[in-house]
């Protein structure tokens, strides 16, 4: 089932990319040209963050995606969650998803491919 809520940030997020969603684990992942740079839990929107934009959340009282897991510890994910001001002005959530869509870009530069193995002789 659609989440109404999913679409609608997509759309508006749309001036960024190709816009697309999955769902996951009861929630959502929301990817822009293939690349996930959100998800979306119990209708709460959250942006990826790193070191870089984790004040600016913080500096809202916006804190990060938290969940228990199996052994019934609390984790935490670099989710951080979009401040409601933020939602309701257009520009300003682009400005936002963009920064978070920058993260998702930096992750990936980061991991550096395994190396192959030689072939046997």
């Amino acid at each position: 089932m659609r989440s109404e809520f999913v679409e609608w940030l997509c759309e508006q997020l749309s001036p960024m990319g190709h816009m697309s969603s999955r769902a996951m684990f009861g929630g959502w992942s929301v990817y822009c040209d293939g690349l996930i740079f959100a998800i979306v839990v119990d209708e709460v929107p959250y942006l990826k963050a790193d070191a870089q934009t984790i004040p600016s959340y913080t500096a809202q009282a916006c804190g990060p995606f938290e969940y228990s897991g199996k052994d019934g510890k609390l984790s935490k994910m670099n989710y951080y969650r979009i401040p409601d001001e933020v939602l309701e002005e257009r520009g300003e959530l682009l400005q936002w998803a963009r920064a978070a869509l920058e993260v998702a870009l930096r992750a990936r530069a980061a991991k550096v491919p395994k190396a192959r193995k030689p072939p046997a002789a």
